[in-house]
């Protein structure tokens, strides 16, 4: 049986989140709030990775999302710099 976090959060998280979730202009940032919003409501992570999002994803990316999000707020959500592909070429 997959591990259910309690999620509280305050009226102002909430509001906050879903703001991120509707109007966001970048793409992950709204699914990474719908997730957290949706394990908030009560689903597991494990439902929201496999059902909840458009994409399939890891438990252990929606858990990571939700623990960075509990840490850090919603800048914990953004994609960090020196994430991703290094240039091949340096001059």
């Amino acid at each position: 049986m997959p591990k259910r976090y309690r999620v509280e959060l305050s009226a102002a998280q909430r509001a906050e989140l879903e703001a991120v979730r509707d109007h966001d202009e970048k793409a992950y940032m709204r699914e990474k709030a719908a997730g957290i919003l949706k394990i908030a409501d009560g689903q597991s992570g494990l439902s929201v990775a496999e059902h909840g999002l458009l994409k399939r994803r890891s438990s252990d990316t929606v858990y990571r999302w939700w623990q960075r999000y509990w840490t850090e707020g919603i800048a914990g959500l953004k994609v960090r710099k020196g994430r991703g592909r290094k240039g091949a070429f340096s001059p």
